[in-house]
């Protein structure tokens, strides 16, 4: 990766702009020069006194590079906060199904306990699937307003 080498001189550039300005420009070449260079690169620490050889990483380090080092990462798992919130919600929403017709149960089970598509409970009811498709929007709507309560 080749260093940020751009260094404008805004005060020629620009004559009229203010100090501060002038000094937010340069600032904002330093950042991309730190983004783009910086953060990138890798660096050898030499010690002479030791006649020892350091390397040190870029900060923008690979993934890989750290698993072949057997680095720690934090687990994949669900963190328990999300656990329990997951938890009341699907109590929230079984309490919410309860409250819905027998009808409207069973659709609800066909469709997405049983993953039916609404054209094969269609062919199996004999009922339109344009019907079908309106009872399940309607009724994932009154979920919804449940839910929200």
């Amino acid at each position: 990766m080749a260093k940020f080498e751009r260094k404008t001189n805004y005060r020629e550039k620009h004559p009229d702009l203010s100090d501060e300005i002038i000094e937010t420009l340069e600032k904002s070449d330093r950042k991309m020069e730190y983004q783009q260079y910086d953060l990138k690169v890798e660096r050898y620490r030499i010690d002479y006194a030791k006649g020892a050889v350091t390397y040190l990483p870029s900060r923008e380090d690979s993934y890989e590079r750290l698993l072949e080092e057997n680095r720690q990462f934090a687990a994949d798992a669900e963190c328990v906060d999300d656990t329990v919130v997951k938890a009341v919600m699907i109590e929230k929403m079984l309490a919410c199904l309860k409250r819905l017709t027998s009808k409207e149960q069973e659709l609800i089970t066909e469709l997405f306990f049983k993953s039916k598509s609404e054209r094969q409970l269609s062919m199996e009811t004999g009922i339109p699937y344009m019907t079908i498709h309106d009872r399940k929007v309607k009724i994932l709507y009154k979920l919804k307003k449940l839910m929200e309560k």
